[in-house]
């Protein structure tokens, strides 16, 4: 089967190629198609449903040149993935967040329940392996709440839980010890705000990251919250934690219960919250499973593995 895809002018062609027609190999090699591109004009050929994805690929990176920005090798095998995932990338929910030319989109069905959740309930329970996008839409939402004003502040919060590690042998003071655990919310965070102006919102207090610890005794109001790594709460931490929720808020909890470092005769917070929150309106829970995953295609293989060997032992 054959479709065509035009290319308007010499910069839409730039952005649909990509760097040393890097999207057109990608698209080759996921879809099984031929790509030939003449005369303004990329012509797809290949099986029925090959052709209509790589289209339906082709048209989401000439949308974001429409937007003036562009998609990156990474955001495009995101897009290849939706597309597999059966997301309708024309509908989607774009989440616009601070750097205005990169909204972040959910690349499955799961994600696309998970920012709908978000968007409506006030108390979203976010439960799902690693690379699922639990963090990172969570964070995605929060930026856009700051963005639009319904939200004064984000709050970015993680149970600093040593994982075989002493905390206490680490070189520095008490931020620097604790540093390391909170990481990964500020790798998320600079990928949708500027790094000097992330640098900005933390020194004004309008974004703050800390140690679940830290916030015993708040209120916090007009704020996004997000709990990460909440498998590594304890049920009185869990509690403490939903119960710092103050007006106008929204808090996000998130996690993975088949990799808690906590003792193994404590009960994970999560895991409780789930059996005793479920049936509250207003507080949702959504579950990612390992197709949800949207990192590398090798980390799907690897949770199967671990899920195998889990459940050969039990």
């Amino acid at each position: 089967m054959k479709q065509t895809v035009l290319l308007r002018d010499r910069r839409e062609a730039e952005l649909v190629h990509g760097l040393n027609d890097s999207n057109l190999k990608l698209l080759k090699k996921a879809f099984g198609v031929a790509l030939t591109s003449r005369q303004g004009l990329i012509t797809i050929e290949g099986d029925e449903e090959g052709a209509a994805r790589t289209a339906r690929v082709l048209e989401e990176i000439k949308s974001r040149g429409e937007l003036g920005g562009r998609l990156s090798p990474a955001e495009v095998e995101g897009a290849i993935e939706a597309v597999r995932n059966g997301v309708d990338l024309s509908a989607v929910d774009r989440i616009e967040v601070l750097r205005s030319e990169a909204p972040v989109v959910p690349r499955t069905r799961g994600q696309e329940r998970y920012v709908t959740a978000m968007r409506r309930s006030d108390i979203v329970f976010s439960i799902g392996p690693a690379g699922s996008g639990k963090t990172y839409l969570a964070v995605a939402l929060a930026t856009a709440a700051l963005r639009t004003q319904q939200a004064r502040r984000i709050v970015l919060v993680r149970p600093a839980v040593e994982a075989g590690e002493k905390l206490g042998f680490l070189p520095g003071d008490m931020r620097d010890k604790v540093d390391p655990y909170l990481r990964p919310l500020y790798d998320a965070l600079n990928d949708m705000i500027d790094f000097d102006q992330v640098q900005q919102f933390c020194d004004r207090g309008i974004i703050e990251v800390a140690p679940l610890a830290f916030m015993r005794g708040r209120t916090l109001n007009h704020s996004f919250v997000i709990l990460d790594e909440a498998q590594n709460c304890t049920i009185a931490q869990m509690k403490m934690f939903l119960t710092r929720l103050g007006a106008s808020s929204k808090a996000v909890i998130t996690g993975d219960v088949t990799q808690t470092d906590l003792a193994p005769a404590e009960t994970s917070g999560l895991r409780h919250a789930y059996s005793l929150l479920n049936k509250i309106e207003g507080i949702e829970f959504v579950e990612l499973p390992r197709r949800d995953i949207v990192r590398h295609r090798l980390v799907q293989e690897i949770v199967d593995a671990y899920q195998k060997e889990t459940k050969a032992q039990s």
